[in-house]
């Protein structure tokens, strides 16, 4: 049924969706209406722990206070927003692990996607008797590809590792522990006080069945093959379920009606190949955030474990969407700026910053394209397609006396571009496409017309640019909230996306390009040997 428009709100004022977008870096927050128009947004940040032995965290209040300081802006009482908004839906990162306990209060900081504690632990689990499938037990490995999709990340970076290594190394915990959450999860909990997982969020426990998407529930067997109890997990519900109303106490605090409804919502893929306006077959999205990935709906669960490439349950109730990621993208970037350009020691007298992506930007461009023969591997925390390998590191390759601070910066940006090529040839295959058709690019590095052109130079592919790209998370929730809600339906929302531009490959870059990819590939048959005995044994760099 289509959800009434509260009495209180003018003939003429749209229904407001209030959509959370939970990053890494922070949490946005944006009024949007069902016609794809965001009224407002609000942004703030969350700090990142990291802890020896490759542990990345956060801690899940600051999630909550970041939160409700965005919400907050947007809904002061002067810009009488507040009795527009009929539902609130949140999109977040996935591949987190949070334990609480039965009030819903965190035990622990939260282990996030780049946490890769849990590899031996997950390994162990994993793997067979004698024989093995890269790293995988041969029975055990068909029974994940059959039931899941997938299989757990041999990295430890996914839910599945982070709780093998919880088991293995800190039990009383795990014994204390009432629920083990995802972030999104997290955030539905304290906005409904219900214990609750989408099919996506569930997904990288890899302890469900997603054979039929009717009826996603979790496996007997998987669950024992990773020593789980799936009491321990919560329950599993659809992203377009509403699943209660917000509590009262959180109503009070963000001046909102008690009834106001909570959609369930669903992690940042989904999310954001909704709000990319990427919902029929095959059409491909590039999300470019702190990560990267490449997504596309299609009809059917399949699975290339050469290339960890994999289709797997998302927001739309009849499809998988097949995905591949990629462990940094603006990561990179975010490290040249922090670790780099602005780490404040004895030579960074002033830590005021200039707006430095949009600097970074016009540098890039003034570079002849290949960074006159320099090259960048961006893989800071490793890499998950088209190798799971979490031993790889980041490094500048042919660096010379004749380059200069800016030839580094375009190559950062191309390292990713090139990146993005090594993990595209894959997904073609795997949804069918071909080179030369198009994609969106969506997240915060989407904002960037030179990266853009860049993108399309390197990958032979059109490339859309979103009136908003960093809005795409948020545009995503608010159209599953459209659609819980009755409002709209998922064939209506591509034209509801709104384009800036659109950047076509250039023919003039394609030989240089191709040659840079075939280096960039070389470098990896060759390096991976010498990083693995490196870094076989070490923690993640900090």
């Amino acid at each position: 049924m289509p959800v009434a428009t509260p009495a209180a709100a003018s003939a003429h004022a749209p229904c407001l969706v209030l959509a959370v977008d939970l990053g890494t870096s922070g949490c946005k927050c944006a009024l949007v209406g069902l016609d794809g128009v965001v009224h407002a947004w609000a942004f703030r940040p969350v700090e990142l722990h990291l802890v020896g032995d490759g542990g990345v965290e956060q801690d899940p209040q600051d999630w909550w206070e970041a939160f409700l300081g965005a919400a907050r802006e947007l809904l002061a009482p002067e810009n009488g927003r507040r009795r527009q908004v009929v539902a609130v839906c949140c999109s977040s990162f996935g591949e987190c692990t949070v334990p609480v306990d039965a009030e819903g209060r965190a035990l622990a900081r939260a282990m996030l996607w780049c946490d890769m504690r849990g590899a031996q632990a997950i390994r162990r689990r994993a793997r067979g008797g004698l024989l093995s499938v890269q790293g995988y037990g041969p029975l055990k490995l068909a029974r994940w590809l059959r039931l899941t999709g997938g299989a757990p990340s041999l990295s430890g970076k996914d839910s599945a590792g982070h709780l093998a290594w919880l088991h293995d190394h800190h039990q009383p915990l795990v014994e204390r522990t009432h629920k083990f959450l995802n972030a999104l999860d997290f955030m539905n909990l304290r906005l409904t006080g219900r214990f609750c997982s989408t099919h996506d969020s569930a997904l990288t426990t890899w302890a469900t069945d997603n054979r039929d998407l009717s009826k996603v529930r979790y496996d007997a067997g998987l669950l024992k093959a990773l020593g789980l109890s799936g009491d321990k997990l919560p329950e599993i519900v659809h992203s377009t379920d509403v699943i209660g109303t917000l509590l009262p106490s959180v109503a009070a605090l963000l001046g909102l009606a008690p009834g106001t409804r909570v959609i369930a919502g669903a992690v940042d893929n989904s999310a954001a190949a909704i709000g990319a306006g990427t919902v029929r077959d095959g059409e491909l999205h590039l999300y470019l955030g702190t990560s990267s990935w490449l997504g596309a709906h299609i009809p059917e669960k399949r699975t290339d474990l050469g290339s960890f490439v994999a289709s797997l349950p998302c927001a739309q109730k009849d499809r998988y969407l097949a995905m591949a990621m990629q462990s940094a993208a603006c990561g990179n970037l975010a490290f040249l700026r922090d670790r780099i350009l602005f780490h404040p020691d004895e030579l960074l007298s002033d830590d005021m910053r200039p707006d430095v992506y949009q600097i970074l930007d016009r540098i890039a461009e003034r570079v002849p394209p290949g960074s006159r023969g320099l090259i960048y591997t961006p893989w800071l925390f490793g890499e998950r397609t088209p190798v799971d390998d979490k031993t790889l590191r980041a490094g500048l390759f042919n660096l010379s006396l004749e380059h200069t601070r800016e030839d580094v910066i375009r190559a950062f940006l191309e390292g990713v571009a090139l990146n993005t090529r090594w993990m595209l040839e894959p997904m073609l295959r795997f949804i069918r496409g071909q080179r030369g058709a198009a994609m969106t690019v969506v997240g915060g590095g989407g904002q960037s017309a030179v990266w853009c052109q860049m993108i399309a130079d390197v990958t032979g592919m059109v490339v859309r640019q979103p009136q908003a790209p960093i809005q795409a998370n948020a545009l995503g929730a608010a159209f599953i909230a459209g659609v819980a809600l009755g409002e709209l339906n998922y064939a209506d929302v591509p034209a509801l996306c709104r384009h800036r531009q659109q950047f076509e490959p250039r023919e003039s870059m394609r030989g240089l390009y191709d040659e840079s990819f075939a280096t960039f590939k070389e470098l990896h048959r060759r390096l991976a040997p010498m990083y693995r005995r490196i870094n076989r044994n070490k923690e993640a760099p900090r």
